[in-house]
């Protein structure tokens, strides 16, 4: 038996539970490695569509597709053994109908086993929400910015200000009535995430909301600093190996052109070998 085949790791209902109670901690990963650091450490990990432009270089979520989506969230699954694994649903898998999404859904849960699947929208996806759940798939929610309306909300503004806050609150309970175990608050009015997250009885996870949601997430890279094509507000920088690793290449490139790597100790000699 393996150490960590006793480790029992949390699943919806229990994240579910956690309403109220210590804060979640939810972080991306895209690879094993990365993975396997931030396993023992989260609640959840997320495989986020954000691997897009985290790991592809495109300019939005909006390219990635469900294969990207399973061969990233399989690389991940080999990391992870303390955490829930959730997976995003990728822009076009679910917004045609229930229908679509249940495949999708159910497809990426077999191939990758994840224990739950990540969709954006609100109110209008609320029918889909209750279709999946109903049928075996546990869905956590997202509202607010949902990075995958980026050219109908042209860019990724702060949502929830003024007269868009009942849309936002409309959006939250809907989710949380059709069966969602959690939801994420993105870029929202710290009072308003905060309204929120006491009106609804599912955990609220915030990104670019409030420090009173019932949890919190970023992506991976921009929290380590790997990421540096821009920093939005809400995220703190716990490291920066970005510029750690700069440095690092740029020493291994002086070192090679100075004739200085490898060194004696990094080579072979000639001795005949052991018998």
């Amino acid at each position: 038996m393996s150490a960590t085949s006793d480790i029992r790791r949390p699943t919806p209902p229990d994240i579910l539970a956690r309403k109220g109670g210590t804060p979640l901690v939810m972080l991306t990963a895209y690879t094993t490695p990365i993975a396997r650091l931030v396993d023992p450490h989260c609640d959840i990990t997320l495989v986020g569509d954000s691997l897009g432009m985290v790991l592809h270089g495109l300019p939005s979520t909006l390219g990635v597709t469900m294969e990207m989506m399973i061969l990233h969230g399989q690389a991940v699954a080999r990391g992870v053994t303390k955490s829930m694994l959730v997976i995003d649903m990728p822009f076009g898998s679910y917004e045609e109908g229930r229908e679509q999404a249940f495949r999708n859904a159910a497809r990426l849960m077999v191939e990758t086993g994840a224990a739950a699947v990540k969709l954006e929208g609100g109110e209008h996806m609320a029918d889909t929400i209750g279709f999946l759940t109903q049928r075996g798939i546990p869905v956590m929610a997202h509202v607010g910015l949902t990075p995958q309306s980026v050219n109908v909300l042209g860019g990724y503004p702060v949502q929830g200000r003024g007269n868009e806050s009942g849309r936002i609150r409309t959006d939250a309970a809907a989710v949380a009535e059709a069966g969602a175990f959690s939801v994420v608050l993105e870029k929202l009015p710290a009072t308003l995430a905060d309204e929120i997250t006491k009106a609804i009885a599912i955990p609220t996870i915030g990104i670019g909301a409030s420090a009173g949601c019932d949890g919190q997430v970023l992506v991976v890279d921009d929290m380590l600093g790997l990421f540096t094509s821009f920093l939005p507000k809400f995220v703190k920088r716990y490291a920066d190996l970005g510029a750690e690793a700069d440095r690092a290449i740029a020493a291994y490139a002086a070192e090679v052109r100075a004739r200085t790597f490898p060194a004696a100790e990094h080579l072979f000699g000639d001795e005949p070998p052991r018998t």
